[in-house]
């Protein structure tokens, strides 16, 4: 990151309208997203899948950037290619960074059948299979590319490329079906997550990493892509499903020849350790975003004044490895209708992003939905006022020593002390998830006799920092106050 307290957007959500037009509202949305605090943007995936509607990770051609006719169309659901590059240049322009979302897992919407062995695998325990000889099937795992021909590249993947597929077209057969041949076979256990046994296989033709030409190839894709669109880093799907192995030598391979290239992993998981053993075997090659930390934001919406908040953070990688959190409340996952849905109460959120974007550790997303609303079956309003007053605050008062207070069931808080870089920098958090509450914090004995006010003005008055740099501050029902010292402007 090369910016100070940056913050990222999310600049999608799952249930966004098929018009082909987003990649506009972000070109024409660059300016605003830098006046309040934006330092990098996370795009949708680009790359050319299953069809018009398909939100991006249904991928198809990685060579098609919205530019060939491929599967009924030559956009992509956001836009094309030649939008694509326009919105990027919009965001550098504004001085935001721009990180892809990358779809290595699995590939989608084949061109051509083949015929070839597999072995019927248990869904409960991909080790185990359902046959102890193979099977002949057919399936979908022909790419030949028609509309885009060898334009960029001329390799076409075949079955050979693929770990497992999930249907027999000659049999009309569900299943997973790990693929037979010389050296394939699943990734080493030790090498996806085990849940099921092995999660190496996720969904449709799941790609297959110990084949050598894949590996080149796609490593050949990456520095064609960044050459071609100039992102900043990437956003990894999926990474619990793909070879650690890899996945490290991918994103090594990426930052030695791009400085400053960052890369963030989607490892859905809840519980850290999962999450620490990936990160030891990719010698920390990736950050990676905050799961235990949104599970628990969901946690404490749902159970209200049953939940206890003095153990928010505990499991959190913002706790426990903050150098490489990058933290969230949701995402397009999470959504309301969605595989691994964890939609955080509405009036948690302002809870949860005052935690994210003030603290000093981690590195803070905010979801596109929560700003400006999603759609779908469950449309939600977004939350823009208060997440731009929160912006505000880390632009220009979260800054200095951090002093935590999560010490009661129902009504935590921290403090950042501020910095002589920054005037009028420093901040109290205060949150509750029952009745208002009050809570004396220390803010630092440099702010002694400032008048602070509720920043975000759920609660009235004002108050006057002792002398010993402490205060008693005070939240509403069920609501977050930053306190901060009273403008000029505000007397």
């Amino acid at each position: 990151m090369t910016n100070e307290n940056g913050v990222m957007m999310q600049y999608f959500e799952w249930y966004l309208s098929s018009d082909g037009k987003h990649l506009q509202r972000v070109k024409e949305d660059a300016k605003h997203l830098k006046d309040i605090g934006v330092t990098h943007v996370w795009l949708p995936p680009q790359t050319k899948a299953t069809g018009a509607d398909d939100v991006g990770y249904g991928i198809y051609d990685l060579f098609d950037l919205g530019e060939f006719d491929q599967k009924g169309t030559v956009r992509t659901k956001y836009g094309t290619k030649k939008e694509y590059l326009a919105a990027i240049k919009a965001l550098h322009d504004a001085e935001i960074l721009v990180y892809a979302d990358v779809v290595l897992n699995h590939k989608a919407g084949a061109d051509e059948k083949e015929t070839f062995n597999a072995y019927p695998v248990n869904p409960n325990n991909r080790e185990e299979l359902e046959k102890t000889e193979p099977i002949e099937i057919e399936a979908w795992t022909k790419f030949t590319f028609p509309g885009r021909g060898d334009t960029y590249s001329d390799f076409k993947w075949d079955w050979t490329c693929f770990s497992g597929v999930d249907y027999d077209e000659r049999t009309g057969q569900k299943g997973i079906y790990m693929i037979d041949g010389f050296e394939k076979g699943w990734a080493d256990s030790s090498h996806v997550d085990d849940e099921n046994g092995n999660y190496d296989y996720l969904m449709f033709a799941d790609i297959d990493y110990k084949n050598d030409n894949v590996v080149n190839h796609v490593n050949d894709w990456a520095e064609w892509f960044i050459s071609e669109t100039g992102v900043d880093g990437f956003r990894m799907d999926a990474v619990k499903h793909i070879d650690s192995d890899f996945m490290k030598q991918f994103i090594e391979k990426i930052k030695a020849a791009h400085d400053g290239f960052f890369a963030v992993g989607e490892y859905w998981k809840g519980d850290y350790e999962s999450l620490n053993a990936y990160m030891e075997k990719t010698d920390y090659a990736l950050d990676l975003f905050d799961v235990p930390l949104a599970l628990q934001f969901k946690a404490a919406g749902d159970q209200g004044a049953n939940y206890d908040m003095s153990h928010l953070l505990d499991s959190s990688v913002l706790v426990k490895n903050p150098t490489i959190a990058v933290t969230f409340v949701n995402n397009h996952d999470s959504e309301p209708g969605q595989a691994l849905e964890n939609w955080v109460a509405g009036w948690f959120k302002p809870l949860a992003y005052a935690i994210i974007l003030l603290e000093e550790r981690g590195f803070p997303c905010v979801f596109y939905g929560d700003y400006y609303g999603i759609q779908g079956d469950h449309p939600e309003d977004g939350q823009s006022e208060i997440l731009d007053q929160l912006l505000k605050l880390r632009q220009e008062r979260a800054y200095g020593e951090q002093t935590l207070y999560y010490d009661d069931p129902h009504c935590v808080g921290f403090t950042r002390h501020g910095d002589s870089d920054h005037p009028n920098s420093g901040l109290a958090v205060i949150m509750s998830n029952e009745h208002g509450q009050e809570k004396t914090m220390q803010v630092g004995n440099e702010h002694a006799g400032e008048v602070w006010v509720d920043q975000l003005q759920h609660v009235e008055g004002e108050l006057t920092i002792s002398e010993d740099g402490e205060a008693t501050f005070a939240c509403a029902d069920g609501s977050v106050s930053v306190w901060a010292k009273k403008d000029v402007n505000e007397e």
